[in-house]
C-alpha cells in the first residue's frame, strides 16, 4: 500500500494543485498558478519540455534534440511555489483525489490539472507500429533520422536495383501539417543535402510519397492553400497521393487499394489519441480517448479537476472539437489557472473561449502556407511568418539563438549538421 502525500487540511495550509504533464499546457498552468497562494506539484515522466512542432526537423537532421528541448526545472526555476517530480503517473483516482505514481508515494490534491498529452494512434492497427514510425518524442525523431540515414548507407554498399529502389523510397502517411512537413523535409534532405555525400548512388533518385486518405492534404486549410502546398511538395519531388486509404503496413511497405508501395522507411503522421491516463478516470471519452470536458474545461462530476490540451475534447459552438495544437493548450492552461483562483475565492468559474490565431505549415526550405482571420499567405512570406512564430514560442533564449543560427547555416549552405546515426549499431559493424 503506497503512502500518500496529504493535501491541504486546514485553512492555514495552501491548497495543493497537481499538474500532470510538462508540455505546453502544463508549463503554462504552472507559471500562472505561481501567482496564487497555492502549492504546485508538476509531474512528468521526462525531465524536459519538448517543442513538438519542430520534431520533424530533428527527424530529418535539421536540428539536434537539445535545440528544441529544455529541462523542465530550468523553465520553472524562478517559480518558488512550484516543485517538479520526475515520475510516471500510473492512474488517477478522481473520487479520492489522488494521483498515483510508479516510483513514489501518491499525491493527494485539492485541484488537479490533467495535461498529459497524446500518443500515436494507429486506429486499432497497433501492429503497424513495428513498421511505421510515429513522431511524438525525441526518441521517435531520432529513430526516424537513424532509419533514413541508414537507408543511404546501405544503398551506398551496392544493392540490386529492386532493393535499391525500396531502400530509397520513403512513405509518409497522413496529409496534415506533420505529414506535409516531414515529406517536404525528407525530399529536401535527399536532393539538396545528401546529394554530395554519396558517390555510388544518386540520392536524387530517392522517392518520397505522401499518402492521405482524404481528397486533399491539409484538410483544415483553405482549399487554395492546400493546392498551393501540393504544388510546392511536387516541386520538391514529393509524390502526393490523396484519396488513398492505407489497407495494411508490412515489412515490405504500405498497402493501398490494389497497390504496394515498397518502402525502406515509413513514417506515420495520420493521427493521435489521448494519453492512456484518460482511461483510468472512469469518465466519458470520445473515440480518440479524449476526456469530454465541460465549458470551463473541468471534468464532468469533478469541478476540482480539469483536463486541457490533447487529452481533452472541447467542442466549439458548431460541435467540432478544438485542434490538438499548442495555442489551444496554452490558452486553456491560462483559463484554468484563473478558474482555480475563482474556486479558491468561492466564485463561479468562467467558460473557456478559444481565440483562433490561425494555422500554418512549412514545405521545405523557403515555402509555407498560412491562414489567419481571412488572411492567406504562401511562399517566402508565409515561411518567414512561420519561422518568426516558432522561434517566439521556443522556450529559452538559448534555444532561439541556436535554432536561428542552425536555420541560417542550413539555408545558406544547404547543409544539415545533425546527420548523426545514433542508437543500436547495424549488424556486423564493430565499435
Amino acid at each position: 500500500m503506497q503512502s500518500v502525500i496529504p493535501a491541504a487540511k486546514d485553512p492555514g495550509t495552501p491548497p495543493h494543485v497537481v499538474i500532470v504533464g510538462g508540455g505546453f499546457g502544463g508549463l503554462e498552468a504552472a507559471k500562472h498558478l505561481d501567482a496564487l497562494p497555492v502549492r504546485v506539484t508538476l509531474v512528468d515522466a521526462r525531465n524536459h519540455h519538448l517543442f513538438q512542432p519542430l520534431l520533424y526537423q530533428v527527424a530529418t537532421a535539421g536540428l539536434s534534440p537539445s535545440d528544441i528541448a529544455i529541462p523542465i526545472r530550468s523553465v520553472l526555476r524562478k517559480r518558488r511555489r512550484v516543485r517538479t517530480l520526475l515520475d510516471r503517473v500510473s492512474r488517477i483516482d478522481l473520487e479520492g483525489r489522488e494521483v498515483h505514481l510508479e516510483n513514489g508515494p501518491a499525491l493527494r490534491y485539492d485541484y488537479l490539472i490533467l495535461a498529459a498529452g497524446a500518443r500515436t494512434n494507429y486506429f486499432g492497427n497497433d501492429r503497424w507500429a513495428e513498421h511505421a514510425l510515429g513522431l511524438k518524442s525525441v526518441e521517435d525523431a531520432l529513430a526516424i533520422r537513424r532509419r533514413v540515414l541508414l537507408s543511404y548507407e546501405e544503398a551506398e554498399r551496392g544493392l540490386e536495383p529492386d532493393e535499391l529502389r525500396r531502400k530509397l523510397t520513403f512513405v509518409v502517411i497522413g496529409g496534415g501539417p506533420t505529414g506535409v512537413e516531414v515529406a517536404g523535409a525528407i525530399a529536401e534532405l535527399a536532393r539538396r543535402v545528401l546529394a554530395a555525400d554519396y558517390h555510388n548512388i544518386d540520392p536524387n533518385a530517392s522517392r518520397v510519397v505522401l499518402v492521405e486518405a482524404a481528397p486533399q492534404i491539409l484538410g483544415g486549410f483553405d482549399p487554395a492553400l492546400s493546392e498551393a502546398a501540393r504544388r510546392d511538395l511536387e516541386k520538391l519531388g514529393v509524390e502526393v497521393r490523396t484519396g488513398a486509404p492505407v489497407r495494411d503496413i508490412t515489412a515490405e511497405g504500405v498497402h493501398l487499394d490494389g497497390e504496394l508501395l515498397r518502402a525502406g522507411v515509413v513514417v506515420w503522421g495520420a493521427g493521435v489519441s489521448a494519453s492512456p491516463l484518460a482511461d483510468t478516470l472512469g469518465v466519458p471519452q470520445d473515440r480518440a480517448g479524449r476526456v469530454i470536458v465541460n465549458r470551463d474545461c473541468s471534468i464532468p462530476g469533478h469541478p476540482e479537476a480539469w483536463a486541457i490540451g490533447d487529452i481533452a475534447r472541447f467542442d466549439r459552438e458548431d460541435g467540432q472539437p478544438l485542434p490538438g495544437v499548442s495555442p489551444v493548450a496554452m490558452q486553456q492552461a491560462r483559463a484554468v489557472a484563473r478558474n482555480v483562483g475563482r474556486r479558491m475565492a468561492g466564485q463561479q468559474t468562467e467558460p473557456f473561449e478559444y481565440y483562433d490565431k490561425g494555422m500554418m505549415a512549412t514545405i521545405g526550405r523557403t515555402h509555407a502556407v498560412a491562414q489567419s482571420h481571412g488572411v492567406k499567405m504562401t511562399g517566402m512570406l508565409a515561411w518567414l511568418a512561420w519561422l518568426f512564430i516558432h522561434l517566439w514560442y521556443l522556450v529559452g533564449f538559448k534555444n532561439r539563438v541556436f535554432v536561428l543560427l542552425n536555420w541560417i547555416w542550413s539555408y545558406v549552405m544547404f547543409r544539415r549538421g545533425a546527420r548523426l546515426i545514433t542508437g543500436e549499431q547495424p549488424a556486423g559493424r564493430g565499435a
